[in-house]
C-alpha cells in the first residue's frame, strides 16, 4: 500500500471518528437533553456514576473519588457537583465520624435522570444493534476494542484504566 492510499484511509477513519463522535453529541442534546433535565453529558457522567456505585452498596462518594474515576480534576468535578446540587440532583452529606470528610448522594429527583439516562442510553445502542445487525454490531464493538488498544498503547501519561473501564 502507498502512502496516498494509508493518507486517503487515515482521513476516512479520522473523518468517520469525527461524525459519529458529532451524532452521537446530537444525539445527547436532542435526545437525553430533552428528557434528562437538561444535563450535560458530564453530568450524567457523574449522575450515572454514582448511581452505578449506589447500586454496588456505596451510597455516598467522595469528590475525590468521583474525580478519579473520572480522570478529571477535583475542581472541575466541583463545579459540575454544583451544578447538579443547584438543580436539586445531588446532595451532599457530612460524615458524622469525620466532619472533613463530604460525601455526594443522589437525591430522588437524580436517581430519576440516573436511570432516565440509563434507559435512553440501552434504547439508542439496542437501536444501533438493531440497524447493523448483531454480527456487524460484534464486529463494530471488536474494532472499537482494537482501536482503543492502539490509543492506549501509544498515548503517553494515560492511565489503563481509562481505556479499559477499570475505573
Amino acid at each position: 500500500m502507498d502512502s496516498a492510499t494509508d493518507t486517503t484511509t487515515a482521513q476516512r477513519l479520522s473523518q468517520s471518528l469525527m461524525q459519529f463522535h458529532k451524532a452521537f453529541m446530537q444525539f445527547h442534546r436532542a435526545s437525553l437533553g430533552q428528557h434528562l433535565a437538561g444535563c450535560k453529558m458530564s453530568e450524567i457522567g457523574v449522575l450515572s456514576l454514582i448511581s452505578k456505585n449506589a447500586k454496588s452498596g456505596v451510597r455516598t462518594m467522595k469528590v475525590s473519588e468521583i474525580s478519579k474515576m473520572m480522570h478529571v480534576t477535583s475542581p472541575s468535578i466541583t463545579q459540575v457537583l454544583k451544578g447538579l446540587e443547584v438543580n436539586g440532583l445531588i446532595e451532599r452529606h457530612v460524615d458524622p465520624t469525620d466532619r472533613r470528610t463530604v460525601g455526594i448522594a443522589l437525591t430522588e429527583q437524580g436517581e430519576g435522570v440516573a436511570k432516565r439516562a440509563h434507559e435512553a442510553f440501552s434504547a439508542a445502542f439496542n437501536g444501533l444493534v438493531d440497524y447493523l445487525g448483531e454480527d456487524k454490531s460484534e464486529q463494530f464493538a471488536a474494532l472499537l476494542h482494537s482501536a482503543f488498544r492502539y490509543f492506549n498503547e501509544n498515548t503517553p501519561n494515560m492511565p489503563p484504566s481509562f481505556w479499559n473501564g477499570d475505573e
